[in-house]
């Protein structure tokens, strides 16, 4: 797998600046074709000043890509590389005609993984640090369960989506359903629900501090098939049935999922897509060094919270990494 994301690298066109601009370079990765057709990952890296070769690697979530530069400006002044991938049919890698976020097994998203992994090797990154936000954290699990030979010393974990945030009649019932005829019903759109109460939330155009392509990033969470569903549970099976994770975990969560009822405000100050007793119920069996931090008014993305609980978010993350996989010479 790893020879096979050496050659589609080499495939793959050269640098060029990226849309976030100041110093991010991204490049496409050309991968094997798939049920839908051609396919490409994109590789996006902010490298540090004071770099020795310790990096981090983000793995973004659900309808998502990757656009936190100030998290990646948070890890290069510390003297970790930043590489982030946008996986197939996500952001950056989108080509004409694909339907967004299409999966059919999340292990599909390994191939992009590998890719990015070869080319921070490629870079002189000899440890690597992966990172995952939801979906995304979801994804880092289930590959670190299959790939526990790999030059990754730790893996951190932004809201991980490690089960489903539904009703126990949906769990148990439904969601089987769908999986068990997710083959024979892949033109079937299933509708989410919920509104784009947290995107108004994270947008400086709604209530928020931020900026993203909303048509890489949606406002309302899309409708999807049921092979999606079928991949995301089967990754759940995997996840919390002894996934046996041999390095060290942080994982981090809000304090409190924001339920039905609650005023608009607490969009602002909780996680408005999963809920959190899930997160840290599944996550401290993740392994045997696991770490859980639990973040006072933090949003789903954590990173995207209010400034003084991303800052506290960061000083804490630092130093757990700082005794984890310190790059020499960082100054704190």
């Amino acid at each position: 797998m790893i020879a096979a994301a050496v050659a589609m690298c080499a495939a793959a066109g050269g640098w060029q600046p990226d849309v976030l601009g100041d110093g991010f370079e991204m490049r496409y990765v050309d991968q094997p074709d798939d049920y839908s057709g051609a396919v490409r990952s994109t590789i996006v890296r902010l490298r540090s000043e004071c770099s020795c070769g310790v990096g981090v690697l983000y793995v973004h979530g659900f309808n998502d890509y990757f656009f936190q530069a100030d998290m990646a400006r948070e890890f290069t002044g510390r003297c970790y590389d930043f590489y982030a991938v946008d996986l197939r049919k996500y952001g950056r890698s989108l080509l004409p005609g694909q339907r967004m976020f299409e999966v059919r097994d999340m292990r599909e998203y390994f191939a992009d993984i590998d890719s990015a992994v070869m080319q921070m090797r490629a870079d002189g990154v000899h440890d690597i640090i992966l990172m995952g936000h939801s979906t995304g954290g979801l994804t880092t699990t289930l590959y670190m369960a299959g790939h526990p030979d790999l030059p990754i010393r730790a893996l951190v974990l932004n809201s991980p989506f490690l089960d489903w945030n539904q009703s126990k009649l949906q769990e148990r019932v439904l969601i089987p359903v769908v999986r068990s005829l997710s083959k024979l019903a892949r033109g079937v759109r299933i509708p989410q629900g919920g509104g784009d109460g947290y995107a108004r939330s994270l947008l400086r155009s709604g209530e928020g501090e931020w900026d993203y392509d909303t048509t890489w990033k949606l406002s309302r969470s899309p409708a999807v098939d049921p092979s999606w569903i079928a991949a995301i549970d089967a990754a759940h099976d995997v996840v919390q049935n002894d996934p046996r994770i041999d390095v060290p975990v942080l994982l981090m969560h809000s304090d409190r999922s924001l339920k039905s009822g609650d005023p608009d405000s607490d969009y602002h100050c909780t996680d408005a897509v999963l809920d959190v007793e899930d997160i840290a119920y599944y996550g401290r069996r993740l392994g045997l060094n696991v770490t859980e931090v639990t973040v006072r008014g933090g949003l789903h993305d954590l990173v995207l919270s209010a400034p003084e609980v991303r800052g506290a978010l960061y000083d804490y993350m630092f130093a757990w990494l700082w005794g984890t996989c310190p790059p020499t010479g960082s100054v704190y």
